[in-house]
């Protein structure tokens, strides 16, 4: 019997394989590094007007939370605003000594809810914010059930954003 010897292999595998990269690979590695980029580059530079148009959105929740903190407590709520960001405001009680409960309110210190959740001082999320109100004036929140409209209205260098309450104390963002 004769032993067929293996026939060497084809010049195409004896070769060693090149060092280096296909095509497909470095196609690969640029879609993946263009992806990065362009989540880095929404996340970095985020929409202007998107930002202020949740800003109002909160805002108007917030100015929904005054008026109910309103007629759960008694206080008048103010809301005051500059281009650095905004806070809500009520007179302090004044506690006696020995007495569990507030005896009068102070004509003097401000509660600005240093320690609330909602109604905090804020920062406008991408200020400076120019903030204009109707009618003129810091917004008060009454206990009053019936509350007169009033526009506030915000505005940064790419887009106007206005919050509208209507006679029924519903806001709505525009």
């Amino acid at each position: 019997m004769t032993r067929l010897r293996p026939s060497p292999p084809p010049a195409w595998r004896s070769r060693r394989r090149a060092a280096g990269f296909t095509l497909i690979e470095l196609m690969v590695v640029i879609v993946v590094i263009g992806i990065a980029a362009a989540a880095i580059g929404v996340k970095a530079f985020p929409d202007r007007r998107a930002v202020l148009k949740e800003d109002a959105q909160r805002l108007a929740q917030l100015f929904a939370v005054a008026q109910g903190e309103v007629r759960a407590d008694g206080r008048q709520i103010t809301w005051q605003a500059d281009d650095a960001g905004y806070r809500f405001m009520r007179r302090a009680r004044v506690y006696a000594p020995g007495r569990a409960t507030p005896t009068a309110l102070s004509s003097t210190q401000l509660d600005v809810f240093p320690r609330d959740d909602l109604l905090r001082p804020r920062p406008w999320r991408d200020g400076p914010v120019k903030v204009s109100v109707l009618p003129e004036g810091a917004p008060v929140f009454t206990s009053e059930w019936i509350a007169p409209p009033m526009v506030v209205r915000l505005q940064n260098l790419d887009a106007t954003v206005t919050i509208v309450r209507d006679e029924a104390g519903r806001y709505a963002v525009q």
